[in-house]
């Protein structure tokens, strides 16, 4: 989906798909951040 709303951006300029682009890169980091919060309590379980 970010990739394609970027390149959608790319070609038409609109605004509301770099929007979705950028909401989509958030979501992506928060999603790692809690992944990687995860493993490391995993880890100190173990």
């Amino acid at each position: 989906m970010r990739d394609f709303s970027w390149k959608y951006f790319a070609i038409t300029g609109d605004v509301d798909a770099y929007m979705l682009y950028k909401e989509a890169g958030t979501e992506s980091q928060e999603e790692s951040a809690a992944s990687e919060e995860l493993i490391d309590q995993q880890e100190m379980e173990d």
